[in-house]
C-alpha cells in the first residue's frame, strides 16, 4: 500500500490545470519518493507514481521525459524493488509499447539486470525476450541484435535449457551479416558448443570447444578448460574412426598435457584398456547431463567406456568368446540377459554402424576381429611379424657365415687312430 503522502501528492498534481506544471510537479514527486520513502514503501509508491504519469489523460509526449526520469531512479534500486517495480512497468507499458519502445527496452534490460543478479535466469530471458527489435518506431542495428540474442542464449544455459537457447542461437546464425565483434563471435562459439554438447552430440561439441580454446584473445585459463570440455565430450564420444581422429588431434596439442584428463585421453588415443578406477576418477569431472541415464538404464560415460573397451580388445584378440569378452567389458547378467549377450549386442551395433570391423558367430558364442582393419595388428598377427623377422635374421646370420667360410676356408684336421 502507498503511503498516504504520496497518493495525496498525486492526487493534487492529477487536480493541476497547467499541463507543464504537472511535469515539473511530477519530477519534484519522484525525487521526493526516492528520498523519503520507507523501504517497504518504496515499491508501492513507484507503483502509484507509474499509475499515474501512464493513465489516458497525459499525451505521451508528456510520458516520455517522464518515462526516462523514472528509469533514471530505476536502476539505481536494489534487485527486490527493481522486479516488483519493473514487472508492473512492463505490464503497463504492453498497451502503449509501439510508442515508447526505446523507455520499454531500457526498463526490461534493468529487469533483467537484477533478475540476473538474483540467479532468476529463465526470467531474465523472458524480460530480455520482451524487447521489439523489428519496429518502424525504433532501429535495431544486426550487432545490436545478436548482443541480445546472445544473452539470452546464456541465460537459457544457466538452467540448461537447451531448446529456448537454440532458438536464439538460430536467430544469429539466420541474420544475413557475419558477426564481426571477436567477443560476441567467441560468446557464439561457446554457446554453441554447450548447446551441442548437452544434446550429447559431442564430437561436434568437442570441435566447438577446441576451437574456442585456440581463438585469439582468450585467457589462459579459460583456453585450458575449453580444452578440457573438449576432451570431455571426446571421450563421451562413440568409438568408430570420426572420434580416434578427434582424439588424435586433441592428444597431438601440446597444452594437452598440462590438464587433468590427459590421462585417459592418452589410453583412448593409444587403444588401452580403462580400468574402473580411472573411470570413477573421471565422472567426478561430468556435468550432470553428461551422467544422465539412458533408455537402457546405462549412462553416456557407460557405453562410450565399453565401446572403447570393446575396440581395444580388438586390437589384442583375433577372436575371444562373449562370455570373456563380457568379463573383460565388466558387463554383468540382468535381466533376461547374460553378460555375453549383452557383449554381443554392442559389437553387433558396432560392426552394423561401421565402427568395428569384425563378423559374429552367434550359434559358437565368438567374435572374430577383422586384424587387417585400421588401428592396428592383433596380437596374433604381431606374433607372426616377429617369427617373420626372426627367420628373415637368422637366414641373414647363415649367408654371411656362408659367404665368409667360401672366401677364407679352414682346413679340418681329421683325427687319426
Amino acid at each position: 500500500m502507498a503511503s498516504q503522502k504520496i497518493t495525496s501528492a498525486l492526487a493534487a498534481i492529477e487536480s493541476a490545470a497547467n499541463p507543464q506544471s504537472k511535469l515539473q510537479m511530477y519530477n519534484n514527486l519522484l525525487s521526493d519518493i526516492v528520498s523519503t520513502s520507507s523501504e517497504h514503501e518504496l515499491a508501492q509508491d513507484l507503483i502509484y507514481y507509474l499509475d499515474s504519469i501512464l493513465n489516458e489523460e497525459i499525451s505521451i509526449v508528456a510520458a516520455r521525459p517522464l518515462l526516462d526520469s523514472f528509469i533514471g531512479v530505476l536502476q539505481k534500486l536494489s534487485s527486490d524493488t527493481i522486479i516488483k517495480v519493473g514487472q508492473h512497468a512492463v505490464t503497463l507499458l504492453q498497451s502503449r509499447s509501439t510508442s515508447v519502445e526505446e523507455q520499454d527496452a531500457q526498463i526490461r534490460e534493468i529487469l533483467a539486470d537484477a533478475y540476473e543478479a538474483d540467479e532468476e535466469y529463465i526470467a531474465a530471458a523472458r524480460a530480455l525476450q520482451g524487447i521489439r527489435i523489428d519496429s518502424s518506431q525504433r532501429r535495431v542495428s544486426d550487432m545490436a541484435k545478436v548482443k541480445l540474442w546472445i544473452r539470452i542464449v546464456r541465460l537459457y544455459l544457466e538452467e540448461d535449457d537447451t531448446t529456448s537457447a537454440e532458438t536464439f542461437l538460430n536467430r544469429i546464425k539466420n541474420l544475413p551479416d557475419k558477426i564481426e565483434d571477436h567477443e560476441l563471435k567467441l560468446h557464439f562459439k561457446l554457446s554453441q558448443a554447450r548447446i551441442l554438447d548437452a544434446r550429447r552430440r559431442f564430437l561436434d561439441a568437442s570441435q566447438e570447444y577446441f576451437n574456442v580454446s585456440l581463438a585469439a584473445g582468450v585467457d589462459e585459463s579459460d583456453r585450458l578448460q575449453a580444452l578440457s570440455a573438449a576432451i570431455r565430450c571426446a571421450v563421451l564420444a562413440p568409438a568408430g574412426p570420426q572420434r580416434s581422429r578427434t582424439l588424435a588431434g586433441l592428444y597431438k596439442d601440446d597444452r594437452a598435457t598440462s590438464v587433468d584428463e590427459f590421462g585417459i585421453l592418452e589410453k583412448m588415443f593409444l587403444d588401452r584398456l580403462l580400468n574402473p578406477e580411472e573411470i570413477a576418477a573421471f565422472s567426478q569431472k561430468l556435468a550432470p547431463h553428461q551422467l544422465a541415464l539412458t533408455a537402457d538404464g546405462s549412462t553416456v560415460l557407460d557405453k562410450a567406456v565399453v565401446e572403447h573397451n570393446l575396440v581395444a580388445a580388438s586390437k589384442l584378440y583375433e577372436n575371444i568368446t562373449t562370455d570373456a569378452l563380457a568379463t573383460i567389458l565388466g558387463l554383468e547378467g540382468s535381466g533376461d540377459l547374460t553378460g555375453g549377450e549383452k557383449a554381443e549386442a554392442y559389437a553387433a551395433r558396432m560392426v552394423e554402424q561401421g565402427r568395428l570391423k569384425g563378423s559374429i558367430d552367434q550359434i559358437a558364442g565368438v567374435i572374430y576381429f577383422d586384424s587387417s582393419a585400421a588401428g592396428g595388428a592383433s596380437t596374433g598377427r604381431h606374433i607372426r611379424q616377429w617369427d617373420a623377422g626372426v627367420l628373415g635374421l637368422l637366414e641373414d646370420v647363415e649367408r654371411v657365415a656362408t659367404n665368409i667360410s667360401d672366401q677364407y676356408p679352414v682346413g679340418i684336421l681329421k683325427a687319426t687312430l
